[in-house]
């Protein structure tokens, strides 16, 4: 009896299996200038939205912030700081894309700056599924840049004062049938160079990791050691490394360009569960990207190199919750 288990198990397993396929769109989005409406930034996001649904995707993911400039680059009042955060999501302002959305079937990902009823403010985002329902909410926990504004720059970094670290943590979840079931999460931003982050969800069995970002393309701590192409460079590199290193698709999306005279880079990319870049942005513009995403290739890299049941060895790995600083040997 055992023997025969034995064999119809295997028979199981050697039977070819459903693919789940989700046709991804990445949305870049060029420079949006501090003067430009918000009506003008909503009628190039539905414009890139209808391109995508043309092209037969099913979700498309817009970058961090996208529905006003990179604002944390200047020194503001709190009144006037108020006119980029968003006090409900979706609200009369955003809703025309909601709409679209909807009209359309198709899901997204949408960055904005969040201020809640208690007066909290974060950077955050939400993935919409096709029937314009929100399934779920992310808040950004790395924040980049310092509290005070450094003295010299033009530009700052000031994730810091504008926002508090994300509190609803790294939680993956479980996509409905019209966006293959997937597992999904988000990150934004400086989030997508922290491996921690990354590997949470994959602990989760992520297959689809949502991020948008707004990149400097300059040292934003005022150096001269990084460039936009080394910059972009980083961020291809965390975008393969933490996918293959999670055995899940990566859509990582940026606002790019000459954004108020400050520069950001591009770089959009979606990226397979092995590392491989199947779609690039080539521009620094408005841009959509969109590939085919077999959620099963997943499969390959959770079940041999990175099966975390068999291979992990947390109580080797304390230090990494317990410290925070780098702190060399004696």
């Amino acid at each position: 009896m055992a023997n025969r288990t034995k064999r119809g198990s295997e028979n199981l397993e050697s039977l070819p299996r459903m693919t789940r396929t989700l046709r991804l769109a990445a949305a870049q989005m060029g420079p949006t200038q501090r003067a430009d409406s918000r009506a003008q930034t909503l009628q190039r996001m539905i414009a890139m939205l209808d391109k995508a649904a043309a092209d037969g995707a099913g979700l498309v993911v817009f970058p961090e912030l996208a529905f006003t400039t990179f604002f944390p680059r200047w020194m503001m009042e709190r009144q006037e700081l108020d006119a980029f955060f968003e006090r409900a999501m979706p609200n009369p302002q955003v809703q025309p894309l909601f709409d679209r959305a909807r009209a359309l079937k198709v899901g997204f990902h949408v960055g904005y700056a969040e201020l809640t009823d208690d007066g909290r403010r974060f950077n955050a985002a939400v993935i919409v599924g096709r029937d314009g329902r929100i399934l779920s909410q992310y808040r950004k926990v790395h924040l980049p840049g310092t509290q005070e504004p450094r003295p010299g720059p033009g530009f700052q970094q000031l994730e810091k004062r504008y926002f508090a670290n994300g509190d609803l943590g790294f939680r993956a979840f479980r996509a409905p049938p019209d966006l293959g079931r997937a597992v999904m999460g988000t990150l934004i931003c400086n989030d997508r160079r922290w491996p921690e982050a990354w590997r949470v969800l994959g602990l989760q069995g992520v297959e689809l990791v949502c991020c948008g970002y707004n990149s400097a393309a300059f040292d934003p701590y005022g150096r001269n050691n990084e460039d936009e192409r080394l910059r972009t460079f980083h961020s291809t590199l965390v975008a393969q490394a933490n996918a293959y290193m999670n055995s899940t698709w990566a859509v990582c999306v940026a606002k790019a360009g000459i954004e108020d005279g400050a520069g950001l880079i591009g770089g959009s990319v979606i990226v397979d569960p092995n590392g491989r870049v199947v779609a690039e942005a080539k521009t620094t513009a408005d841009e959509v990207l969109v590939a085919d995403a077999d959620l099963d290739l997943c499969r390959h890299g959770k079940e041999k190199m990175f099966d975390f049941a068999k291979h992990r060895q947390p109580h080797a790995y304390e230090m990494i919750v317990r410290q925070m600083g780098a702190v060399a040997p004696d």
